[in-house]
């Protein structure tokens, strides 16, 4: 096992290792910055934080031992696994509604988002499916097919947050078309998608029409959400090229950016390090986002590719919505910005993809294990 574990770590991709670990430190220092003028730099969020890393590191290790090969056909239990999860957040004196979304469960020292975790079951299930019917997306049917699959996970995220289930819906999207999806059968699915537009705003929560009808009208301070975008994007504004210095970001001490510890973090970093450390930022995400890619494109066989591809969807369409929701780019939502943002489950569920990225990079050099 230890000889196995030694293996993995030196046949990991090191500059994705290297960005993570700043990602990290990042991610620490500025949840800190949040915090400190009030319960100094190490308090119960920043030790939460730290202890996800090493949790999500410890699992992320476990899994790059392990030939992802080996999850291959259990399809069916990670399917019914995945239900499982979602609908446990419905279950009295368990599930709990945050921030206007029914989307987590208690388990009395921390509250747990179980579509985190699904998300890595998600690209699993996905890959195997698509794998094994890769020749069907010549044909509408087989994508009918494959939505089918993926429809009721998707359906009951979306039940529970818009958000995460546009990631969901980014993941199948991503690897469809990767896995050979015809751009003539996209047109078409594109054609549906369009006149099914109109019907499902209606089916939508109310507060999920609320988000929408704020973005379309920014200016209108009543609406919700339209306040915190307006203060974010002052603590954007106010950083100017170099920022106002680490832990010194006076609308985040004044407590106008919303959730800052969490979905505009970005705005603190721009705040407190300027549209030179935002920038730095984003590149550190484009520079991850391509040792990932490269990844999938070297991977040994469509399945690995497959699992790679449905993480790097997750992850671009999370990094992109939440930096831009911060700007008024993107309607407000709950996505957290991957591996910056606090959140035990978020960090977890983000060490966990990385750990499987890392075992297909490590299987596509012919490394044996024994």
């Amino acid at each position: 096992m230890i000889i196995r574990l030694v293996k993995s770590f030196r046949n990991a991709d090191k500059i994705s290792a290297g960005i993570v670990a700043v990602l990290a430190v990042l991610s620490i220092l500025m949840v800190g910055s949040t915090a400190i003028s009030t319960t100094g730099f190490w308090c119960r969020d920043t030790i939460v934080q730290t202890g996800a890393y090493i949790i999500g590191l410890v699992l992320a290790a476990v899994i790059m031992v392990v030939d992802y090969h080996a999850y291959k056909g259990s399809i069916r239990g990670l399917y019914v696994l995945s239900l499982l999860l979602l609908l446990s957040v419905y279950i009295p004196g368990l599930g709990v509604e945050q921030f206007g979304a029914r989307s987590w469960i208690n388990l009395g020292i921390t509250t747990v988002q179980p579509s985190e975790i699904v998300k890595i079951l998600f690209a699993l299930i996905m890959a195997e499916y698509l794998d094994t019917h890769r020749d069907e997306l010549y044909s509408f049917r087989g994508l009918v097919r494959a939505g089918i699959v993926a429809a009721p996970i998707i359906a009951i995220v979306l039940k529970e947050d818009l958000g995460s289930a546009l990631v969901f819906m980014t993941m199948w999207l991503a690897m469809v078309f990767f896995a050979g999806l015809s751009l003539k059968v996209f047109a078409r699915f594109l054609v549906i998608v369009a006149v099914l537009i109109p019907p499902a705003y209606f089916v939508m929560a109310d507060y999920q029409k609320e988000r929408i009808a704020s973005f379309l009208h920014p200016n209108n301070l009543g609406l919700a959400g339209n306040y915190q975008v307006y203060e974010s994007k002052i603590a954007i504004g106010s950083g100017g090229v170099f920022g106002k210095g680490l832990f010194h970001g006076t609308q985040k001490e004044l407590d106008f950016i919303p959730v800052q510890k969490s979905d505009f973090i970005f705005s603190v970093v721009a705040e407190e390090l300027g549209l030179i450390g935002g920038l730095i930022l984003i590149g550190l995400f484009l520079w991850l986002m391509i040792r990932f890619m490269r990844v999938a494109i070297e991977a040994v066989d469509l399945y690995g590719a497959l699992i790679v591809v449905g993480f790097i969807g997750m992850f671009i369409f999370q990094i992109f919505e939440n930096i831009a929701m911060t700007m008024g780019l993107m309607p407000v939502t709950g996505i957290t910005l991957p591996f910056l943002s606090y959140g035990g489950s978020s960090i977890i569920a983000n060490m966990m993809a990385f750990g499987f990225i890392m075992t297909v990079h490590a299987r596509s050099r012919n490394i044996r294990f024994n």
